[in-house]
């Protein structure tokens, strides 16, 4: 048998816990609040995600769209 052994780093994470956290709360009647805030851990991330790669997406078009016209116009 080999001496080595391999474990795996990870787990829930902060985010899990917060959004258990939430559940329970909200399960035992602590909070009043709507299940889409009680879920927000977990959707929250993705939304910022999708937000800056349409902002970065905007950006670049709009980088792209400057150099065109530069060259049509301004660089004949």
């Amino acid at each position: 048998m080999s001496g080595s052994s391999s474990s795996a780093s990870g787990g829930i994470g902060f985010l899990g816990l917060l959004t258990i956290a939430f559940i329970v709360l909200k399960l035992v009647g602590v909070i009043h609040w709507s299940w889409w805030w009680v879920l927000s851990p977990l959707w929250i991330p993705f939304a910022l995600i999708v937000v800056v790669g349409l902002v970065a997406a905007i950006i670049a078009g709009l980088v792209f769209f400057l150099i065109f016209l530069y060259k049509v116009f301004i660089k004949k």
